[in-house]
């Protein structure tokens, strides 16, 4: 194996002398793999793997950061558990924060860039399209490996071969042209055949032109420019971008499900049969891998505490904002038990009301205790930055099996575990077309798209404007993991973040008000730009050619707790 020195590579050398060594012929190395499709395939699974390595630790992540973070939920869970209220107030809580994500997310990019430094040598491809669809998915994934790091931390060491050596972090301007670049290739690459002709869980051209959307938005917003470049010269208008999402919406099959509630497991045949809102909305479940799924992580049923590199991982993200023991039982059915991460804001509830009375998304996003309930306690288990709110989407959804309350329908859908903790299999959707819809209306200031989102939800069409358009993605996509990057390239941030300050909430059961550390809200997001800190391991192993990101690093960025 080519030597690797970068400190972000180097803690991954046991692995990835199991995957390519050089020195033992009896072995997998360059020069015997890949030779096959059949390698071909092994190689790019590993690839996908790393997708699936960051959710074992799903705290330290881009999707936990992101829903933490941002205005519409707070930080949760017990009295001790600061990385949850960390995240909400911007402030660390511990040296190697996310070196969990970073180590997941460098062990991808550098899997990606051995595939495409040997995937030339194998033969037998049934033909070029198997061919193209194969180096198009590497492509896609360390695009958005990297563009996931560039998001969380701003400008990021930029390593796009398996020789390279102890380098600083470039410049942004760098890595989005990387990004970029990888993505106009995957496009071109990936054959443009409906998105059910692709195996669950792959990513397809559509999924290359929807990522490539959304981070056109994310850097010509945050960045002010106006184009995203290209490494190879020259690059992307907001003209190419606009038709390739056309391209999207006219030919990759997906579509809108009839129903916004038919996308959450809490409208499973299981659930409803149980469930009164399900049963008078005549709800039908439409599962993972529904028409409106555009990219997504993929979970199985063979996961346990052991070697979970080989079994698999269960959907963390269902654990950790499940509702706080002693709740998550019949009392709360169908919400289940988990960590108590994320109560919702109430700010959120109130403006969403007040803005659109009728939405029936509101409902189908928000659990409200007082009324959806029958039995909840307030400061169960600690609980702490409690509203009485919680999403609904990606939560611990129960079941009842011959009269006994069992922790997950997937137990019964999916033959999960039947373990509260590792029971979970719902995809987390990174892409949905209706945020492709509301990519184009934002894109084109047009509102044929964000009023075929609104008419979903039985919604009155609007006129386009921008205000209209940020009101739709937080109601449309709320708690998908995209709003705290909305407001960062919107620029709208600093001020939303700080509404944050006084609203009610209940720490232990006690009545209180939700406040600041640090300075504030925005004095914090504007000493780090949105960005947050390099694990400090890494800094260390790269003798200081690595350098903190700004705003952190400090006593006074330290969570000291409630």
């Amino acid at each position: 194996m080519k030597k690797i020195i970068i400190p972000l590579i180097a803690c991954l050398l046991t692995s990835c002398e199991k995957f390519l060594d050089s020195e033992s012929y009896d072995k997998k190395n360059t020069g015997n793999f890949p030779v096959t499709v059949a390698d071909a395939n092994a190689m790019l699974t590993g690839i996908y793997a790393s997708l699936n390595i960051a959710v074992s630790n799903i705290q330290h992540s881009h999707f936990y950061m992101a829903e933490l973070a941002a205005d519409d939920r707070f930080g949760g869970g017990g009295e001790n558990d600061r990385d949850m209220q960390g995240l909400d107030h911007f402030m660390n809580t511990q040296p190697d924060r996310f070196l969990p994500f970073w180590t997941a997310r460098f062990q991808g990019i550098f899997r990606a860039n051995t595939a495409l430094e040997t995937l030339h040598q194998v033969d037998g491809w049934a033909d070029e399209s198997q061919h193209n669809q194969v180096l198009g998915e590497v492509h896609f994934l360390r695009a958005l490996y990297y563009f996931e790091l560039s998001q969380m931390f701003g400008e990021v060491p930029l390593v796009t071969s398996t020789d390279v050596s102890n380098i600083p972090k470039s410049a942004a301007e760098e890595t989005y042209a990387v990004i970029a670049e990888d993505l106009k290739t995957a496009i071109e690459l990936m054959p443009a055949a409906p998105y059910s002709s692709v195996a669950s869980g792959h990513a397809t051209k559509w999924a290359a032109q929807a990522l490539l959307a959304r981070v056109f938005l994310f850097y010509t917003g945050y960045y002010n420019k106006p184009d995203l470049p290209l490494a190879s010269g020259g690059s992307i208008t907001k003209t190419a971008v606009v038709e390739w999402l056309e391209e999207c919406i006219a030919n990759s099959g997906h579509d809108l499900v009839d129903d916004f509630r038919n996308l959450w497991p809490y409208a499973n045949e299981f659930t409803k049969k149980d469930y009164k809102y399900a049963q008078d909305n005549n709800l039908r479940y439409a599962g993972d891998g529904n028409k409106e799924t555009v990219f997504a992580v993929k979970f199985g049923t063979l996961v346990d505490w052991g070697d979970q590199y080989i079994l698999g991982y269960s959907n963390q993200l269902n654990l950790h904002f499940g509702l706080r023991s002693n709740n998550g039982q019949a009392g709360t059915f169908p919400f289940g038990q988990g960590w108590g991460a994320g109560p919702v804001n109430t700010t959120l509830w109130n403006e969403w009301r007040l803005a659109e009375p009728n939405d029936i998304r509101r409902t189908g996003s928000i659990i409200n205790v007082e009324t959806d309930v029958e039995n909840y306690i307030y400061g169960a288990d600690n609980q702490m930055e409690e509203t009485g709110l919680w999403q609904k989407k990606y939560i611990a959804i129960t079941a009842y099996q011959d009269s006994a309350l069992i922790p997950s329908y997937a137990i019964l859908a999916d033959a999960a575990p039947a373990e509260y903790q590792l029971a979970h299999t719902q995809d987390m959707v990174l892409i949905r077309f209706a945020d492709v819809l509301l990519m184009h209306a934002e894109l084109t200031e047009t509102n044929t798209n964000l009023n075929r989102v609104r008419a979903r939800a039985n919604l009155s069409p609007v006129p386009y404007s921008l205000t209209a358009l940020k009101r739709e993605r937080r109601w449309e996509l709320a708690f998908e993991g995209l709003r705290y990057f909305d407001l960062m390239r919107w620029h709208d941030a600093p001020e939303a973040l700080a509404r944050q300050e006084g609203v009610s909430i209940k720490n232990k059961g006690i009545d209180t008000q939700m406040r600041a550390f640090g300075g504030g809200y925005r004095a914090r997001y504007e000493e780090t730009g949105g960005f947050w800190p390099i694990p400090t391991s890494q800094i260390a192993l790269s003798d200081g050619v690595l350098t903190q990101n700004k705003g952190w690093g400090g006593a006074a960025q330290e969570f000291p707790g409630w």
